[in-house]
């Protein structure tokens, strides 16, 4: 189950830095692609979460899970200034995007045994 929850963040990912681009160009995302990054995201976390709830996580997973949790908390205000048609500050992009990255790399270090 970790590693599908490592593919679809991965898949997430991508939604990511197109969303960020459409961002540091000054232009509003398609709604379609936020609503896509978002959905991505919020099934990843959901896997995360089965894991960890069945008690035999490491403790890197449960830190990608506080991650990504943070960053899905970022995202919320992110689609809220997405909602009402204003262009989010890039500050605030990079950080959703760095601590999404985070919580990416603590994943994958858990699933590769690192």
């Amino acid at each position: 189950m970790l590693k599908i929850a490592l593919l679809i963040f991965a898949i997430g990912a991508v939604g990511g830095l197109a969303l960020a681009a459409s961002v540091l160009r000054g232009r509003i995302a398609p709604w379609a692609l936020s609503a896509a990054h978002a959905a991505l995201g919020a099934s990843g976390i959901v896997l995360l979460l089965f894991v960890v709830l069945q008690g035999a996580a490491p403790g890197r997973v449960v830190a990608a899970l506080a991650l990504f949790v943070v960053a899905a908390l970022g995202g919320f205000y992110l689609a809220s200034l997405h909602w009402r048609g204003a262009i989010a500050p890039k500050a605030i992009v990079f950080v959703h995007a760095g601590v999404a990255v985070t919580g990416f790399l603590t994943l994958l270090s858990a699933v590769l045994g690192l």
